[in-house]
């Protein structure tokens, strides 16, 4: 999958992965559907980051889902 393209099946693909990854309690909170196009780059920032590491803290997580939020249309 080429995530340098901007599509809503790239953002799909990384909200799932995220979700999956951290594991979250509330993922249906969390929809690629809700995500802002110009938050493209932001998204994979957190996705990349998400991808590097093997556990997170709760703290770590709390600020993951709070960054997510920040990034959804208002």
């Amino acid at each position: 999958m080429d995530l340098s393209v901007k599509s809503l099946e790239n953002v799909e693909y990384m909200v799932e992965a995220i979700k999956e990854k951290l594991r979250m309690v509330n993922a249906g909170a969390v929809r690629a559907s809700s995500f802002n196009e110009e938050m493209y780059e932001e998204l994979k920032e957190i996705y990349e980051l998400v991808m590097r590491k093997d556990t997170f803290s709760i703290s770590e997580m709390e600020a993951i889902a709070a960054e997510l939020g920040s990034l959804t249309k208002k």
